[in-house]
């Protein structure tokens, strides 16, 4: 009976994942992305002014400010600003923007001398943005990303160029660097981004991330901004889009010229830390955003641990002298094929995307990435149960 139990748990949890890989993550390894310049003809129309406002909150990032800066500037766009939020730096970042970004003819900055207890400072930095910005469209990224285009502006209000689109996902990649750190990063980043965009593809959005994400202002003020969470560390994109997105007012955009870089943390220490405030936030989103995210990463941690446990229960078994039924056969082997089965879709689909996105994870190694993922989410889920909430708020 124990190992009746057991295949029929394996073989339900394999076909948990089949269902998301097959239905879900093709989605976005199929999505089609219209040309940019056929989105933003249509788009124009659409608001009364077609302009488009970057903002960037910023705290001591001067070096990362002044690379940053002049590629905004030279975004291809007919009407834009790029507005800094300067929130109480200490390294020169208020002389840098008063003296010395005057030949960027977009670019303005205000700068914020107080912090707030009823608010993360973050968060009071992008609503203060909000309400100074001059057009109703945002484009949101931060210091230390760089586009990889003078096209990200014009391909990321695309997705807006549909009346009903309030809301449009980009992509953030990482920086390659040596090490199996940022291999991790760069693993969790491409499969964040297949869930984000697939579920949006599907009708359920669910976050997307600050340093790549556009939105009309209305929607911003409509949802009272960040009122619901306003005290929670992180949270300014993915528990904001949690919030107000639908899958009628989401579009997504993949086109690479789109792709905002950022620059990956080189420590363990600063990654948990950070990983950590993004776990935390996770436990806001809606119920139904966390049924399906339970499902889809407990999926693929059971299907690893118990592919594991059934490799060695069943040969022990064997040497012992256990008598396998007709039943449990067919179960072993049905299990079997659907392992077999999903290993190959999630190679082959998940693959694909990667090669959409940046090439970010190597098909060959896409296995590899697999066990190692369900490695991590086991880590990271046992972890959140025993950590305790963090007091202090940091800015980031």
């Amino acid at each position: 009976m124990v190992i009746i139990v057991l295949l029929i748990t394996w073989l339900l949890v394999v076909g948990i994942q089949l269902v998301y890989i097959l239905f879900i993550y093709s989605r976005t390894a199929l999505y089609r992305q219209p040309e940019p310049n056929e989105q933003v003809r249509d788009f124009l129309p659409n608001e009364s002014s077609s302009g488009v406002s970057i903002v960037v909150c910023a705290r001591n990032e001067i070096d990362n400010l002044t690379e940053l800066l002049p590629l905004l500037n030279a975004q291809c766009y007919p009407d834009f600003e790029v507005l800094v939020m300067d929130d109480r730096s200490t390294d020169g970042t208020g002389v840098f923007l008063e003296k010395d970004i005057a030949h960027l003819e977009r670019v303005r900055f205000i700068r914020i001398d107080k912090e707030y207890e009823h608010i993360t400072p973050k968060k009071y930095a992008l609503t203060i943005a909000l309400k100074k910005v001059k057009y109703p469209t945002v484009l949101l990224t931060d210091a230390d990303c760089r586009p990889a285009s003078d096209g990200w502006l014009k391909g990321m209000v695309a997705p807006l160029a549909d009346k009903e689109k309030v809301i449009g996902l980009g992509f953030s990649p990482y920086e390659r660097r040596p090490g199996f750190l940022n291999r991790l990063i760069r693993f969790e980043t491409l499969f964040t981004a297949v869930q984000y965009f697939s579920l949006a593809l599907a009708g359920r959005p669910y976050m997307g991330v600050g340093r790549n994400l556009t939105y009309r202002t209305r929607v911003f003020f409509a949802n009272q901004g960040f009122y619901r969470h306003k005290n929670v560390v992180g949270g300014d994109d993915d528990l904001f889009v949690n919030e107000v997105a639908t899958g009628k007012n989401t579009g997504i955009c993949l086109d690479p010229d789109t792709f905002m870089w950022s620059k990956p943390k080189e420590t363990w220490p600063e990654w948990r830390l950070q990983k950590q405030r993004h776990l935390n936030v996770g436990k806001y989103y809606k119920a139904g955003n966390k049924l399906r995210l339970a499902l889809l990463t407990g999926s693929h941690v059971l299907t690893w641990a118990l592919t594991l446990v059934v490799g060695l229960v069943v040969p022990v078994a064997t040497l012992l002298g256990y008598s396998f039924t007709p039943t449990e056969w067919l179960l072993l082997l049905a299990g079997l094929v659907a392992f077999t089965v999903r290993l190959l879709l999630f190679w082959g689909i998940v693959g694909r995307i990667s090669f959409r996105l940046a090439h970010t994870v190597h098909w060959a190694v896409m296995p590899y990435m697999d066990v190692v993922l369900a490695g991590y989410y086991a880590f990271a889920g046992i972890k959140t149960l025993f950590t305790k909430p963090q007091k202090r708020i940091y800015w980031r």
